[in-house]
């Protein structure tokens, strides 16, 4: 039962909240409405005409998700997104999932023939906190810092580039990581395939499609990058493990390097959204032809 309040709060106190005076102006053909919500969101007196003149600014040539004009404006740009979001889930979530397996795998955790269940939960916390602190909480705030000065698509490669060329340092000389005085850089490495996983496309594949489609279009296309990853995310959390078990972890930790190279191509898919408005970047500022 007390599972159920912090879903009804979210509930309420989204239900209390006002649509984006985007949509209420552009989509909803409603600019009065979307003053009205801005105003009290920001708390400051809004013009009654300055939704206006936006929507007027804006062209009304609307053309629908599977139009030929979608296909042409945006077609490659949601390939791209949703492709850059799956390939990333596929490497991201069978390196999360699987910690405990790879770090056995090198012997940096016992087997969990050795332990009780309460050890082996203590040195996998253990070890996946390290991780934690040294490769993805990192990664995450360099990409605050960071993101509105390099922009999304550097970052998106930068990271994209680096988990391929750290899972490919892992992968060639493996035996050399299985020793045991080399383990510690075996961990090192590998943890910063979560820096750059989270300081790059972790991040970016759910920024950018939230900000380049047209705002009746935004969530469908946001949401369709979306559903994507979650089947990377499935093809990674249930794949890893076989997938080892047919070519062992070396040849998979190649596989993966492979995955992270082919989302650094398909980055190139996606256009730069920094420093441009919504509209521009849609599409929708610009004039209407006659």
């Amino acid at each position: 039962m007390l599972g159920a309040v912090p879903a009804l709060l979210t509930y309420y106190w989204r239900a209390k909240m006002p649509e984006t005076a985007r949509y209420t102006s552009l989509v909803a053909k409603d600019p009065e409405k979307a003053t009205s919500d801005m105003s009290k969101v920001l708390d400051v007196d809004i013009e009654a005409g300055f939704a206006k003149n936006d929507q007027a600014r804006v062209s009304s040539d609307e053309f629908g998700l599977f139009s030929k004009k979608f296909l042409r404006r945006h077609g490659l740009h949601l390939l791209g997104t949703a492709t850059t979001w799956f390939l990333l889930d596929i490497a991201f979530y069978s390196q999360n999932l699987f910690q405990k397996d790879i770090f056995t795998t090198i012997g940096w955790l016992p087997s969990a023939k050795t332990m009780n269940a309460i050890q082996e939960l203590y040195q996998i916390a253990k070890a996946q906190t390290l991780i934690a602190l040294c490769g993805t909480v990192p990664g995450y705030w360099f990409t605050v810092a960071l993101i509105d000065w390099m922009g999304r698509f550097k970052i998106q490669v930068l990271g994209f580039s680096f988990m391929t060329a750290s899972l490919i340092g892992l992968a060639i000389p493996y035996h050399h990581w299985t020793l045991p005085h080399n383990r510690i850089g075996f961990v090192v490495l590998y943890s910063l395939t979560f820096f750059f996983c989270n300081f790059g496309p972790n991040a970016t594949t759910f920024i950018v499609p939230a900000e380049i489609f047209p705002a009746r279009l935004r969530a469908t296309c946001h949401g369709i990058s979306a559903a994507s990853g979650k089947a990377g995310a499935m093809v990674g959390s249930f794949g890893f493990a076989a997938l080892v078990k047919a070519v062992g972890m070396k040849t998979t930790l190649l596989i993966m390097a492979g995955i992270s190279f082919v989302g650094l191509l398909f980055s190139f898919l996606v256009p730069e959204p920094n420093g441009k408005s919504l509209e521009e970047l849609s599409g929708e500022a610009e004039p209407e032809k006659i």
